[in-house]
């Protein structure tokens, strides 16, 4: 139609050409003509634009200069694209004035999807094609010297020359001092190709919760460097960054869209972050709240809705368990950008929705609730499969007309949704929890009371101990060697080398700004009573008590066990390890009275077990294999028989979701630390929280009597524990 317009301004053009117009979908990849006495290649095999090609083929002109003569792969200089990788095209022989066809190459992931837009506009193509970048400025990190870590201004200049912008994060329009800053020419740093990561096209439970825990770790640490003040421009999206380098790495699985269930990814499975979802491929755009594909359907295509995502959005919006009253996209007021209110569309997303209703294919439902840490995110919930059983058009608050649908759980599934409106009753009036035995097991020892729960037998409760919530060390605290304490007077500056504290962990805090553990280290040092910025510090989250809300619950099979009612991150804090030190003589002296309550440092657990970030990802050096626990095993003992916390009911697990954590604050004795609980992965609420009990020294006559039989029923269940 452009072509039409443009003609007819001269007078001459036949309007009746138009109706040749052929539909877009059915139009074939233009080439611009190759040069005379140009052989026609092979026939059409799979291979990239760029290479590798299979024997016997070569690359089709214009992805190769045929005034260049043909050289193996390791003789060519191939010219370099600006996020560093190799163009074996070298220069294609294109009027740069005209882009080439976005056909040519994998569509970026949809960040920045506008109402499910399926890719990006031609806008930021055209601005990716000629490397003119207005998205520079995410993820532009200034370094400074830093005594503690050349990596830190490693990391910062890698992220700096990090080509960004070609998966449209976001658009900025940068002031005239970030035009000017960004105008000067800086070092472009290629990604490491050493690095190398298998992750399967088709995810199944292992693949997609490691590539979650990559992301997440990767995520961390990008916060951890915002919060130290390197990044000086843009917007502070470590989810962002993280996931565009994902992307750029090809850490992502389940590319290929479906209907259906998603494999790896289950029902009641949690999310802290839009762009989570893309990587696993339960729903593909990062804003837009409608996910869709072309399918054929009797010899003609049409878009189908594949999944859906309610998080409130539109104003209309409504909830009923297994029942979900959606609200169309598009029409919704703007007043940032001085938009007004609109009738909806039947178009891209909202199409879809009707066609799925005509054809009855299953949709992918993720349900958005707020964030209980912070009130203005959100937390998504995966909610199992929907099918669309009516729409219609009403007028909404606004006065514009508006399309509904009405979709309905497919019955059979595992309740997820449900569950969490059930919680909020509960925290409303716990006696209404079923089952419930004490309301507070903890007698008001916790700032969140503890639910004392068994809907399974008769049984009326554990066996008595006395609540206390922390560590009871067999000598006086003040006989320790004494732990130095800061001067900050109100709190830790992240980053600040005048810090007794910064220095004591090696540079950096150890939390990000939620209170949210960055990496696993052999000893992560707190400030305590002796800092002057006590107790006021963001720099002491184990000694602040409960932040989410536990139950102990009667399990089936396994005695009383430890779940949340709240969703939990990872790397959040879950508990401290409280009871009595004892020694290992002492224990050995009582073996004949059997205490299931000890937690013992010196068992050996899982060395395979990696939870902090691959440095790779960011340009770092690799640290070869960076130590996450002591280099000496701890000797520590402790018992909960008596004396303990919500801790003594977690269970073992081969394939655990919490880990432990040495923790030092009122003291620098480091055989004598606190063991602090931390979530290893995002966790759903009412699941239960368990830990690596580990293995008792091989040497010891007993220590295989002692082992007891392992009930966690995991992929990785090795048989036993102890």
């Amino acid at each position: 139609m452009e072509q039409a317009e443009a003609g007819s301004s001269s007078g001459s053009y036949d309007k009746s050409r138009v109706l040749d117009v052929r539909p877009l979908r059915c139009l074939v990849p233009w080439f611009p003509a190759p040069p005379l006495g140009y052989q026609t290649p092979p026939p059409f095999v799979y291979a990239p634009p760029f290479g590798p090609y299979p024997s016997g083929y070569s690359p089709f002109y214009p992805f190769f200069n045929p005034s260049e003569p043909q050289r193996p792969p390791s003789e060519q200089n191939y010219p370099q694209n600006p996020n560093g990788t190799s163009n074996q095209g070298g220069d294609f022989g294109y009027n740069h004035n005209n882009p080439p066809s976005p056909s040519f190459r994998t569509p970026p992931p949809q960040f920045g999807a506008d109402n499910g837009d399926a890719g990006p506009s031609r806008k930021s193509f055209k601005a990716h094609e000629s490397g003119n970048n207005k998205f520079d400025s995410v993820g532009r990190l200034e370094s400074e010297d830093d005594v503690w870590s050349n990596n830190r201004k490693r990391t910062a200049d890698y992220l700096s020359s990090m080509d960004l912008h070609s998966t449209d994060i976001v658009e900025i329009t940068p002031t005239d001092g970030e035009k000017q800053k960004s105008s000067k020419s800086r070092k472009r740093v290629k990604p490491n190709p050493d690095i190398k990561f298998l992750v399967p096209a088709d995810g199944d439970r292992e693949s997609v919760g490691d590539l979650l825990l990559k992301f997440d770790a990767l995520r961390r640490k990008l916060a951890q460097l915002e919060d130290t003040k390197e990044v000086t421009a843009g917007i502070k999206r470590a989810d962002l960054k993280a996931g565009t380098l994902m992307f750029n790495y090809g850490l992502r699985t389940n590319t290929k869209k479906r209907i259906g269930i998603v494999p790896g990814v289950e029902i009641g499975d949690v999310f802290f972050f839009r762009i989570e979802m893309c990587l696993v491929g339960l729903h593909a755009p990062i804003m837009a709240g409608i996910d869709y594909m072309g399918l054929k359907f009797d010899q003609e295509e049409e878009t189908v809705a594949v999944s859906i995502v309610s998080s409130g959005g539109y104003e209309d919006d409504a909830e009923y368990g297994d029942v979900l009253i959606y609200s169309g996209q598009g029409g919704a007021a703007n007043k940032r950008e001085g938009k007004e209110a609109a009738d909806q569309k039947l178009e891209r997303g909202n199409l879809a929705l009707e066609r799925s209703l005509r054809r009855g294919n299953e949709v992918r439902v993720i349900r958005g609730v707020k964030d209980v840490g912070n009130p203005s995110a959100k937390v998504y919930i995966y909610d199992g499969l929907y099918r669309i059983h009516e729409s219609w058009m009403e007028k909404g608050k606004a006065g514009c007309s508006v399309f509904k649908y009405k979709l309905m759980r497919i019955p059979g599934q595992p309740e997820a949704f449900v569950v969490w409106k059930s919680i909020q009753l509960w925290k409303d009036n716990t006696v209404s929890r079923p089952g419930v035995i004490l309301p507070d097991l903890t007698s008001g020892a916790e700032k969140l009371p503890v639910c004392l729960v068994n809907d399974v037998d008769d049984d009326k409760g554990p066996a008595h101990f006395t609540y206390f919530p922390s560590i009871k060390y067999s000598k006086p605290v003040h006989s320790m060697a004494p732990s130095i304490g800061c001067n900050c007077r109100s709190a830790c500056v992240p980053g600040d080398p005048n810090c007794a504290c910064v220095r004591k962990n090696k540079g950096d805090l150890p939390y990000i700004s939620n209170g949210i553990l960055v990496v696993r280290k052999p000893f992560i040092h707190e400030c305590g009573p002796s800092c002057l910025c006590y107790p006021n510090c963001k720099n002491q989250v184990s000694q602040n008590g409960l932040r989410i809300r536990l139950e102990v619950f009667k399990t089936k099979d396994k005695g009383w066990g430890l779940r949340s009612w709240d969703p939990i991150r990872a790397g959040m804090f879950i508990c401290e390890y409280a009871g009595q030190v004892v020694e290992k003589s002492k224990l050995e002296e009582d073996e004949d009275e059997e205490d299931e309550y000890i937690f013992n440092a010196a068992r050996s657990y899982d060395k395979a077990f990696k939870w902090n970030y691959i440095p790779e990802l960011l340009g770092e050096d690799s640290a070869g294999d960076p130590d996450e626990v002591p280099k000496t095993p701890l000797s520590l003992i402790i018992s909960a028989k008596h004396y303990g916390n919500v801790a003594r009911f977690m269970n073992h697990s081969c394939s655990p979701n919490l880990f432990w954590q040495p923790v030092l604050y009122e003291h620098s004795d480091e055989s004598s630390p606190h063991i602090v609980f931390y979530a290893i992965k995002h966790i759903p609420p009412m699941t239960e929280l368990t830990y690596d009990y580990g293995l008792g020294e091989s040497s010891s006559g007993n220590a295989r009597g002692r082992r007891k039989q392992c009930l966690c029923n995991s992929f990785k269940c090795r048989g036993y524990f102890g």
